[in-house]
């Protein structure tokens, strides 16, 4: 498996450039905004969604001013999600540091990512690039609803497999799916191409949030420390769903018990997770991953060969093999 080094070469120097060109985009005349975008890019990750932008953009022509644009306008919105995410959920920590609603309260936290989604929007329409700004606010249309819809079925509990895909694929795999499409979109106009890698992402989205729910439960080779985070929260991810399906009666109402009465308990959660290991949950959460991956290889065959589509190649595998 590449490393996200190796996979990055191709574009190194654009993402070199792009760190700049990103905290010029953060940039505030207000000391307090200006603290915290500064604490947010300290603490900023692998920025794979920047990779996927440049990637996709290097396969089909060269990096231009818009490419740039681009990039910063996901990571701008995903930023911004992640911020109101952490609200919504409550939630103290990110990545191992106090999240922003932690250190500076809710109602500032809620502003930031105000400010950080205005922020990409004027990026965009200060250099009239209207089809940029359309992809974008097309996949924070689906990100919204996906939540949403989330949260009412997780509500109900009454979701089943193809409502799961569903979900993810507005929650997650649209923002991937927008990092290649406007790439794409910011060095040609062929909407053939541009619709092609918005689908690959797609694909390549999927593959990744069914490898998010698989940490969960841990691996069906190596568990390793399973959390049961997702169970806690209630959510119903495609291992459980799975295990739902297969299960006797009696197991299925100890299993939904858990859900709506017993989440907090660790001793049952822990009863949950080993039935979904036990019954082939894991395994077949890996076997649908593996699938989508195989359907966004399978649409780069025709995509002439280069360094960027080597590595945009590696992203996908490393998507689905990552360690966290």
């Amino acid at each position: 498996m590449m490393t996200v080094e190796e996979i990055k070469k191709p574009v190194i120097d654009e993402m070199a450039l792009f760190e700049d060109k990103f905290k010029e985009a953060m940039k505030s005349d207000v000391s307090l905004l200006d603290k915290i975008t500064h604490y947010i890019i300290k603490r900023k990750g692998k920025q794979l969604r920047p990779v996927f932008v440049f990637l996709s953009a290097k396969m089909f022509g060269d990096i231009q001013d818009e490419t740039y644009t681009a990039a910063s306008l996901i990571e701008l919105l995903h930023t911004a999600t992640l911020v109101h995410d952490d609200v919504v959920d409550d939630a103290m920590e990110r990545r191992g540091f106090l999240s922003i609603n932690a250190l500076w309260k809710n109602k500032i936290a809620v502003l930031v990512g105000d400010y950080l989604l205005s922020q990409g929007l004027l990026l965009t329409t200060e250099n009239d690039q209207i089809q940029l700004l359309k992809l974008v606010a097309k996949a924070v249309k689906a990100m919204s609803e996906g939540e949403l819809l989330q949260m009412d079925k997780a509500r109900r509990m009454d979701i089943n497999e193809e409502v799961y895909y569903k979900i993810i694929k507005q929650k997650t795999a649209s923002l991937v799916a927008a990092c290649c499409a406007t790439g794409v979109c910011s060095v040609t106009n062929d909407q053939m191409m541009i619709n092609k890698m918005e689908v690959i992402g797609t694909n390549v989205g999927m593959a990744f949030q069914i490898k998010d729910d698989i940490f969960d439960y841990g691996s069906s080779k190596e568990i390793g420390k399973p959390t049961g985070i997702d169970i806690k929260e209630r959510k119903m991810t495609l291992p459980l769903i799975y295990t739902l399906n297969n299960v006797d009666k009696s197991d299925k109402k100890m299993i939904i018990n858990v859900i709506k009465k017993e989440y907090q308990d660790p001793v049952q959660v822990k009863k949950v997770i080993q039935m979904v290991i036990n019954n082939g949950g894991i395994a077949y959460a890996e076997k649908q991953m593996h699938y989508f991956k195989g359907k966004a290889l399978e649409g780069l065959e025709n995509i002439p060969d280069s360094p960027a589509k080597d590595s945009f190649i590696g992203l996908i595998h490393y998507s689905i093999n990552r360690k966290k």
